[in-house]
């Protein structure tokens, strides 16, 4: 599935037409999910931009209800809009990145993937993080619109422990406040991935990423600004 019918979820809902009321000049900035291929624990968020409060509405679609955050902006950059419209499908992430994992020769399986699709100068990029097997991280930007991956890296798990604690999963209904717990860890996980999101533009705008010291990375075509 898209990120559009879950937009159009979140649409019809009086929760979304209320704070349309009341932010008249919101609009759609990025999509974050988690898909959680063992606990099956997984999360649809959309988030909009409140250009008036320079604030994030982050509303959350799981549990067959709609639930909303305000949250501050991690950087003074205002955000770009997103179209809602994308040519990949949430499913179809896990097997464009395990056809790149084949590539590198990357053996390990994904346990979970934590995505989330911005607008970056332009094109719309998804930035993945997965938890695979081994206990290693895999890093990776796919451009929507031709479906590639423009850069893949790993690191051990071991190097985001003491930044972004992990409880691991166990197979039962969590409780509201292990719920909570893992919110307030994906929000700092959020803040990590805005700083990925900012070494692609700085990539974009000076070297190739392929040339990048120490990481598994490919040449990113360049950005539909500069052709």
């Amino acid at each position: 599935m898209k990120i559009q019918p879950y937009i159009e979820k979140l649409s019809n809902s009086s929760e979304f037409k209320e704070f349309e009321k009341k932010y008249g000049d919101a609009y759609l900035i990025a999509g974050f999910f988690v898909l959680d291929f063992e606990a099956g624990q997984n999360i649809h968020q959309i988030d909009y931009y409140i250009p008036g409060q320079k604030k994030v509405a982050a509303f959350s679609l799981d549990n067959h209800q709609v639930d909303v955050k305000i949250l501050d902006m991690l950087t003074d950059k205002t955000p770009e809009k997103l179209d809602i419209k994308t040519k990949i499908d949430l499913e179809a992430i896990r097997g464009i990145l395990e056809d790149e994992m084949k590539n590198r020769s990357i053996t390990e399986d994904i346990r979970k993937i934590i995505a989330v699709i911005q607008t970056i100068e332009g094109d719309k990029i998804w930035n993945v993080n997965c938890v695979l097997t081994g206990m290693e991280i895999l890093k990776a930007h796919i451009e929507d619109e031709s479906k590639s991956v423009l850069r893949m890296e790993r690191s051990s798990i071991m190097d985001y422990v003491k930044k972004i604690p992990m409880n691991q999963s166990v197979k039962r209904k969590p409780s509201k406040k292990e719920i909570d717990a893992q919110l307030e860890q994906l929000d700092k996980l959020k803040e990590a991935l805005q700083k990925e999101k900012e070494s692609i533009v700085e990539s974009k705008n000076s070297k190739p990423l392929g040339k990048e010291s120490g990481s598994e990375s490919k040449t990113a075509k360049p950005s539909k600004k500069s052709k």
